[in-house]
């Protein structure tokens, strides 16, 4: 058996206070893990405790040496004016996988042109057509219709096995039909 990519040990993470905690868990590489729990409890705070953007007060995250990591955050900061297109914004990220197709249909529009579910897909696949590790997704099918939903659903499962990841959501049978095991988070 190999070594997990991330372990966690008696975390307690957050910002003034700690926001969740303690958690203990690992990651191994092919897992696909679900974060689960009520508004407020901390699962957007483990992420990025996991990101090195909070606080740790106690415990420990250990990953592996060369673990590259990517993250899509819950709600994308989408700038007034952003004038390059969806294609370069993806080049930017190295995420070379190709989209899928009506995601593709809208890639020669700038930026700053998308809808906000066109935004939040396109986030997403920065993250998903690139080539980390382990990814960290939360909240990754807000603002997204079915279809696109779905679709990132069948991505999350073709890959399982060959990268790690972290998603939260709130859509429980989401995360029963794409997680491995489903981590819940409470206060």
């Amino acid at each position: 058996m190999s070594l997990p990519i991330l372990q966690v040990d008696q975390l307690q993470a957050g910002y003034e206070t700690p926001v969740v905690g303690p958690l203990s868990f690992h990651v191994n590489q092919g897992d696909v893990i679900g974060i689960a729990g009520p508004n407020g409890t901390g699962k957007s705070t483990l992420l990025k405790a996991v990101a090195n953007g909070v606080h740790i007060f106690a415990g420990e995250i250990r990953k592996r040496a060369d673990l590259n990591v990517a993250w899509m955050d819950q709600h994308p900061v989408q700038l007034p004016e952003m004038p390059f297109s969806g294609w370069e914004y993806l080049r930017f990220t190295e995420a070379d996988r190709a989209p899928p197709e009506f995601l593709a249909r809208w890639l020669d529009q700038r930026v700053d042109a998308l809808s906000g579910g066109q935004y939040q897909l396109l986030c997403l696949w920065s993250v998903l057509g690139g080539h980390a590790d382990l990814l960290l997704l939360d909240e990754p099918t807000n603002n997204l219709d079915q279809h696109s939903a779905r679709v990132i659903e069948d991505t999350l499962k073709a890959d399982q096995g060959s990268r790690a990841v972290l998603v939260v959501s709130h859509e429980r049978g989401f995360l029963e039909r794409v997680a491995h095991r489903v981590l819940e988070v409470d206060s």
